[in-house]
């Protein structure tokens, strides 16, 4: 038999493979070679997450106990896929327009982004999701102590391998999902690494199955003999039960937090619900394939009183097959592994969007633009609650004695999570559904399930007494845990099902007849009814009381300096403005607080932009208003706003036009004087020295040598200057013929660093990193060599730093290829940037500074290109950037 500690080696060995799994996966999802993970068969295996150690241990011990009535938690889920059109699309739809982040983060957005419900949901899935932690803590620690000695020995010390094995899994998830802040709260390395579990476990259970049947039984005849001898075979249906368990694990595969991370907030395509529509039942088919034989072998072989959970290891390690064994319990370890890990993720992102960050930020007099990096305090307060929740599962298994059916503790999970579905179904076709129904229908169900089957799993005597459970609090018969309004007799779990479900959906739909939504409700309302009919959000945003720089300083603490930085570019060039800071114009504010909610939420980004637009906007409420006195007049003052803007951005370009113009008018007559000056002295060397030739008899061979090298290097000065404005004219009609080749990007820069030092003045240190400079590139690569060539050189005459030096660094964003060229010497004026790429321009004006032709022409050739070339300001220093498109730049295989 494999001793305890061999199979913590086989553990911590597979936990290192999944982790470089998930490695490689987010450095390629980084690489933009997505191709691969996008794939509809990747998202399918994601969803077995639902598979946990309930459903690989327990799965065969509810067989063995209940009969048939395990399939019940598998039809459930193949139900809602199979009809995914009506619910799953829509709930996915919705989740990408609404960038949620979480279950809460939805049911928060529906009803007016409030946070409070975002905090009732939070609470109660953490509090809901509990139970399971401790189920798949349980699994662990019974699956070990099988391998500690001869079965039924109990010289295994579970609650101390319990608290390694949270405390092992707390760290795997701290480095799984929280290194960095992931701007749409995807986790590519945790979804492939998911999927890889999923065949594991899936090759486990059917390889024990297997062997049940062809290497036990001795076939399928025999062993379909044994089946209709069992107990097990017998088609004993209890229909409450059936029915009660078939809708809550429905309702449950919709509204788990983990559930909800890999179906809507991991979804990459809608279209991948088809194919997962069959392919998920067909792998829940898969899983369960081999359960009813699994059982009912254990119940012949196995001594009287064995577990039944854990059939799926003991039957065979009494056969003698140690590996098979060894097997099915990484199958379970994975079971246990990938439902702790994205549970607690999802939780995780729930209790730092909506409990953590809007305490956080309250505590803070300047709010929204508090000084500092908000994403530190995002990524700390998730791990610190992933820390809390698995604790919180420890816990639960220590009090609830780890003893009970897993099973048992899986409906408990459960029944608690299903409180969720009347305010997401109400709130996802319903648009009279309120926040104040929403929120009382939750703490009505919630109240129910933690009276009625919470707090009795703990047993008798632990937080109930004996009395209690037998005649009600205060002695009140009809107020029994599990005989609520004296109604006996039903099962325990049907009676949590039906009473805490049926409360919550009556307080839901009588509040919200009877309160009125607010006018966000009334719009989100809408937005997520007919959310096939909308593609954008509807706010009441007053842009004229925002600024672009405090939304910039916003952003880049949430997002990141380079992500908002790309975010506000994109947005200056689609509305034709210039430099990186777009107008805040309210379509722009909506998808700024989109991009926010997807790092903190919807609830918290909405507050943050609210605070920075300010008090003096203009209230949703007053826009409703509007609407419901007279459409006409909203639909004319918005015509009206939007021709404000429009003549607005049009003065903005005239302005920013004429003060270019003049900028090139003064760089045109400095260009003119410079061009003479610097036609005039060659041409004046040449003749002089022409003449001394011609008319002075005697000079020696010394003499003549050194007037013809000066005639000729005045020749070669004239030759390039001429060069220069050629080749300007030629680029700007159009006229030049591109040599396109495919070459590697670290190779045309080491040529332009070769040929800029080769005629370099003064000494500048160089620093590049040449990992990043394997990309390869099909382009004209001469071209690009001589833009490269002029930046440096550039830096070279122009760096006035007392240590001179040129940091070349290349950035790759999802295929989009960027090579920064850095230096460390004064930043050009502000009042000079905008025409640095004009012609005549001119960064010095000091002797021997060039005609300024050298950026133009660079402008021109990036433009032939296809790319771009622009500059940016930095604290210290000046920043080119030389952008090349897509196509043309492929990263290496």
């Amino acid at each position: 038999m494999a001793s305890v500690n061999q199979l913590i080696g086989v553990s911590l060995g597979y936990v290192v493979f999944l982790f470089a799994v998930a490695f490689f996966a987010e450095r390629a999802a980084v690489r933009g070679r997505r191709g691969w993970l996008g794939s509809p068969m990747v998202y399918t295996l994601s969803l077995s997450i639902y598979c946990t150690a309930w459903t690989f241990y327990g799965a065969v011990g509810y067989a063995a106990r209940s009969g048939m009535e395990f399939v019940t938690i598998y039809l459930g889920p193949s139900l809602v896929m199979i009809g995914w059109w009506w619910i799953l699309r829509k709930l996915v739809r919705i989740g990408r327009a609404q960038r949620a982040t979480s279950v809460a983060d939805l049911i928060s957005a529906r009803y007016g982004k409030s946070n409070l419900l975002a905090v009732v949901v939070t609470v109660m899935a953490v509090i809901g999701v509990t139970p399971y932690i401790a189920l798949q803590l349980q699994s662990v620690t019974l699956s070990l102590s099988v391998f500690s000695g001869p079965v039924g020995e109990n010289s295994f010390n579970q609650p101390g391998a319990a608290f390694w094995i949270a405390v092992g899994l707390a760290l795997f998830t701290v480095l799984f999902g929280t290194r960095n802040l992931n701007a749409n709260e995807r986790h590519d390395g945790v979804v492939i690494a998911i999927a890889v579990e999923a065949v594991v476990k899936l090759v486990a259970l059917m390889a024990v199955g297997i062997f049940v049947v062809w290497g036990i039984a001795g076939g399928i005849g025999p062993m379909m003999e044994r089946i209709d001898a069992s107990p097990i075979g017998e088609w004993n249906i209890d229909r409450s039960r059936w029915i009660a368990l078939t809708a809550l694990s429905a309702a449950a595969f919709l509204c788990l937090p983990r559930m909800f991370q890999v179906m809507v907030v991991e979804n990459q395509d809608e279209r991948h619900l088809q194919i997962a529509s069959w392919a998920f039942p067909l792998y829940l088919l898969l899983m369960s394939l081999f359960v009813v034989p699994i059982a009912v072998i254990g119940l012949d072989l196995m001594p009287a009183g064995a577990n039944p959970d854990l059939f799926v290891l003991t039957v065979p390690l009494a056969e003698g097959r140690v590996g098979l064994a060894t097997l099915s319990f990484l199958g379970g370890f994975s079971s246990a592994t990938s439902m702790v890990i994205v549970a607690t993720l999802a939780l995780a992102t729930m209790v730092s969007n909506h409990v953590v960050m809007p305490l956080w930020l309250s505590m803070r007099e300047e709010g929204a633009t508090v000084s500092g990096d908000v994403r530190d305090v995002v990524i700390l307060a998730r791990r610190a609650s992933i820390l809390v929740i698995i604790g919180l599962g420890y816990l639960y298994y220590r009090f609830s004695g780890g003893g009970a059916a897993l099973a048992a503790i899986g409906l408990i999970s459960f029944v608690g999570v299903a409180q969720f579905l009347p305010s997401m179904l109400g709130g996802i076709f319903w648009r009279g559904a309120t926040r104040s129904g929403a929120l009382t229908g939750l703490i009505v169900g919630f109240a129910v399930w933690v009276y009625c089957s919470l707090l009795p799993s703990f047993g008798p005597g632990s937080i109930y007494s004996l009395s209690m459970f037998e005649n009600g609090p205060w002695g009140i018969a009809s107020l029994r845990p599990e005989a609520l309004f004296g109604i006996a007799g039903l099962d325990p779990t049907v009676h949590a099902v039906v009473w805490s479900l049926t409360l919550n959906t009556f307080a839901f739909l009588v509040v919200s007849l009877l309160s009125f939504p607010g006018p966000l409700e009334r719009l989100q309302g809408a937005q997520f009814v007919n959310v096939f009919d909308h593609s954008t959000q509807t706010r009441g945003w007053d842009a004229a009381f925002a600024t672009s720089e405090d939304l910039m300083i916003m952003s880049q603490r949430i997002l990141g300096s380079e992500e908002a930085q790309n975010l506000f570019r994109a947005e200056a060039r689609r509305q034709g403005v210039r430099g990186h800071l777009p107008e805040p114009t309210q379509a722009f504010l909506q998808q700024l607080e989109r991009e926010l909610a997807a790092s903190v939420g919807s609830a918290t980004a909405h507050a943050m932009i609210s605070q920075l637009v300010g008090g003096a906007s203009v209230s949703v409420q007053d826009l409703m208003a509007v609407a419901d006195e007279s459409a006409q007049i909203l639909e004319y003052s918005n015509r009206l706003e939007a021709k404000s803007a429009e003549l607005s951005r049009t003065a903005l370009k005239l302005r920013e036009a004429n003060e270019k113009l003049t900028a090139l008018s003064v760089q045109k007559d400095a260009f003119l004087s410079q061009i003479s000056h610097e036609l005039r002295t060659p041409m004046t060397s040449i003749r002089s020295f022409t003449e001394i030739l011609r008319d002075t008899e005697g000079l020696g061979h010394v003499e003549k040598n050194k007037y013809a090298t000066i005639i000729h290097g005045e020749t070669i000065r004239l030759t390039r200057l001429l060069d220069d404005l050629l080749d300007l004219s030629v680029l700007e009609n159009g006229q030049v013929n591109l040599n396109v080749e495919t070459g590697r990007l670290s190779d045309v820069l080491e040529q332009a660093v070769v040929t800029a030092q080769a005629a370099a003045t003064g000494p500048v240190a160089i620093k590049r990193r040449h990992l990043d400079e394997a990309i390869l590139l099909t382009t004209d690569l001469d071209r690009l060599s001589q833009v490269f060539i002029n930046l440096i050189t550039n830096a070279q005459k122009y760096c006035d730093a007392s240590a001179p030096e040129l940091t070349i660094d290349v950035r790759n964003v999802n295929g989009a290829v960027s090579v920064v060229f850095a230096d460390n010497g004064t930043p050009i004026a502000v009042q000079s940037r905008a025409v640095i790429f004009e012609k005549f321009a001119r960064i010095d004006d000091s002797e021997g500074s060039g005609a300024g032709l050298g950026l133009a022409i660079c402008r021109e050739i990036m433009t032939r290109l296809g790319g771009d070339i622009r500059y940016e300001p930095a604290a210290t220093g000046n920043a080119f950037v030389v952008d090349l498109p897509a196509p043309e730049a492929l990263a290496a295989q």
